[in-house]
């Protein structure tokens, strides 16, 4: 099922989770190991919503998941200890004091750097108090469009023999994204994401890669994207299928969600979309023949 979700009408509920999911996801990067690629923050789809996967603890293992069925976020431990809090009526500041207090009472201590990241004017956590909006309904067709784009980056990982990063989300951006590597090193990368250290952005871009995913933006209803970095002479000029399209202002591929969901066949335009233009930063980039590019 591909839900009708307008960007313009969640734009409230979608803000709210955006800093929710960071201060889970500030969590998990605290207290986990540094993973290439700032591959050890993401969060991960799951049966009811989106979770952090086992954190390590001196104590065992610790995850915390968005439960999107019923709305809550739920806390456990390998001990068996758990704490469950609601979404709704949370505000930002209410909803990281609640976290962090049952975090406490599961034996779990850990200080955040408590400010969001990869936004424009960034409230600390604690003093947010005006995101405070949950809609339980475009919370859940969120998750489902992150259901329907998980299952087609599983497919598309699927065919490449090279390095590629897990199928995750990052909650920086709030995009679910797959990238591959081409085995070489990439130029430093220039940095410039608002009120995010420019070394963030040297790390994850340290090899030359071509990422695809899924974003809440792009598009009246979200979109598909891909980009490459560095990004080869002539790539924005590659064949895509109808209704994709380059955006100068994203320097990426765009394919509106609206057009997939109206589409005759939506699986295979997400899998041509993601094919031709992977196809594009490969052989315009001159990728090394060991690296097998999926078809």
């Amino acid at each position: 099922m591909r839900p009708e979700l307008r960007t313009d009408d969640w734009r409230e509920t979608r803000d709210t989770l955006h800093l929710w999911t960071q201060v889970v996801g500030k969590i998990r990067m605290t207290l986990t190991p540094p993973l290439n690629h700032w591959w050890h923050v993401t969060l991960y789809l799951s049966a009811r919503g989106l979770s952090t996967g086992p954190i390590p603890t001196p104590a065992g293992i610790l995850d915390i998941e968005f439960d999107f069925v019923e709305h809550r976020l739920v806390l456990r431990t390998s001990d068996g200890g758990e704490r469950v809090l609601p979404l709704a009526g949370q505000s930002v500041a209410s909803f990281y004091e609640s976290t962090l207090k049952a975090l406490g009472e599961l034996g779990v201590e850990v200080e955040i750097h408590p400010v969001p990241n990869e936004v424009e004017v960034a409230v600390p956590f604690a003093e947010d108090v005006g995101h405070c909006t949950y809609v339980p309904d475009q919370a859940h067709a969120y998750w489902l469009q992150l259901i329907d784009a998980d299952r087609q980056l599983r497919r598309f990982r699927s065919d490449f023999a090279g390095k590629v990063s897990p199928v995750h989300y990052f909650w920086g951006a709030m995009d679910l994204a797959v990238t591959r590597f081409s085995g070489r090193d990439a130029p430093a990368h220039p940095g410039g994401a608002p009120n995010c250290p420019d070394s963030v952005m040297i790390e994850g871009y340290s090899h030359e890669l071509s990422s695809a995913g899924f974003w809440p933006g792009g598009g009246s209803e979200g979109a598909y994207y891909s980009y490459a970095y560095p990004a080869p002479e002539g790539f924005a000029d590659a064949p895509v299928p109808a209704g994709a399209y380059f955006s100068v202002e994203l320097g990426e591929f765009l394919l509106p969600y609206e057009t997939v969901r109206r589409s005759a066949d939506p699986d295979a335009l997400v899998q041509q979309f993601l094919r031709a233009t992977h196809r594009a930063a490969a052989e315009l980039g001159r990728w090394p023949s060991t690296v097998v590019v999926g078809s």
